[in-house]
């Protein structure tokens, strides 16, 4: 007796109706997984098939992953991963090629069974890629039958043209996911932003409330001191008080100066940010100091942040270190730049916790800057702090019934 034809669509018509019901299925939301599930759901209850799999390339490693399944399948969504030339699925997926098994599939070498999906109740399986342009390949969709059929070119091609529109679908899904993830990493990014600026602010008006707006008070008592003692020609008192003015005046604006050099340091302005770093270095007492700085300018808040970084780290050597020899690094390309700062000294056991505040800070600066911190250091053997910041950044985008 001739087992009867796979997928069970008698018509065109039929074949239509079912691609019209997988566009709507795909255009049903923009998450991946609601969109594998619906979709082995129409294919399910359009056919003669038993089950559908959908299984979906990884973003970032070679391998694919069940996203959609027929239930009672469903639950191993998300849990069943193949790395790609493993099993049919795997084979389908590095091949770009349908396979077809009419029976016995666990003859063929390409098969993997996988407990949990029960491949020994299914008799019959076809497996094809779906891709599409300009998606390429997103995964592999499979059907699987409890009863033996058989699936001709005809049923082939109609699952290949599934196949596409699923790709299509797929591709803009994960499209949408990593506009989200990135919107959300931009606002992330602002909310750190504003923290820091506000924290910023607080931290100069308190600069400015403790430090120059006393000490011009303090100076206008001394001023008002001079006035009266001129009027009652007292000139030696005067003349106290007028030296004490004039010594609050130098202080005051020492003071004014840092707070704005808090701001934006004008060594930057006057050197660029190598000329910056150099004098930093240079400016260690009785250290050694090797350079090694790309001149080249870089956007005016990387450069801020990686001068400050590099304060923060060079106070860190002087405190903890006890180094003989401190080198800096610049490095930049068109992708991104690279800071390092290597000394001699004591060293320290990173996973024991930074030495104080200042490796805290360090990190909390390259991560506003969508930066990354990199620390090597071991007892004796000195410390070797990496910042690197991309120059170009975005903070900044699943098995079958037993076998695949």
């Amino acid at each position: 007796m001739t087992a009867p034809r796979g997928l069970g669509l008698a018509d065109p018509e039929r074949e239509n109706a079912v691609l019209l019901a997988i566009i709507e299925a795909a255009t049903s939301g923009p998450g991946v997984e609601p969109l594998a599930a619906a979709v082995a759901h129409v294919i399910t209850e359009a056919t003669a098939t038993d089950v559908c799999f959908v299984h979906v390339l990884d973003d970032a490693e070679p391998s694919l992953t069940l996203a959609g399944a027929t239930p009672p399948f469903d639950a191993q969504v998300g849990a069943v991963r193949l790395p790609l030339g493993t099993g049919v699925t795997g084979w389908v997926a590095s091949h770009r090629e349908p396979v077809v098994i009419p029976a016995d599939k666990q003859d063929d070498p390409r098969y993997v069974a996988i407990p949990g999906l029960r491949g020994e109740a299914y008799t019959s399986m076809v497996s094809v890629p779906m891709e599409s342009e300009p998606a390429g390949l997103v995964g592999v969709l499979n059907v699987h039958t409890v009863a033996r059929r058989e699936f001709d070119d005809r049923d082939v091609r109609l699952l290949r043209t599934i196949g596409r529109l699923v790709a299509g679908a797929v591709h803009q899904a994960r499209t949408h996911r990593r506009l989200a993830a990135r919107e959300e990493a931009h606002g992330r990014f602002a909310e750190q932003m504003v923290a820091a600026q506000e924290a910023e602010r607080q931290r100069l008006a308190r600069d400015i409330h403790d430090g120059i707006s006393q000490r011009l008070v303090t100076l206008s008592f001394h001023l008002d001191a001079v006035r009266t003692f001129l009027d009652r020609a007292e000139a030696q008192a005067a003349q106290a008080d007028l030296t004490t003015a004039c010594d609050l005046v130098v202080t005051t604006l020492d003071e004014a100066r840092a707070a704005i050099g808090a701001l934006r340091p004008p060594v930057l302005d006057d050197l660029g940010l190598a000329g910056a770093l150099a004098a930093l270095a240079r400016g260690l007492p009785d250290v050694r100091v090797v350079l090694d700085l790309d001149d080249r300018r870089l956007p005016e808040h990387v450069e801020v942040a990686l001068y400050r970084i590099a304060q923060e780290a060079l106070q860190n050597v002087l405190k903890h270190a006890d180094a003989e020899e401190v080198t800096v690094r610049l490095e930049s390309s068109p992708d991104g730049v690279a800071l390092t700062l290597a000394d001699d000294g004591g060293g320290f056991d990173p996973a024991a916790g930074s030495r104080g505040y200042g490796l805290a800070s360090v990190r909390e600066r390259a991560e506003l800057v969508g930066g990354s911190v990199r620390v090597i250091s071991r007892p004796g053997t000195g410390t070797t702090v990496t910042v690197t910041v991309p120059l170009d950044t975005q903070p900044n985008d699943e098995e079958s019934a037993g076998n695949t």
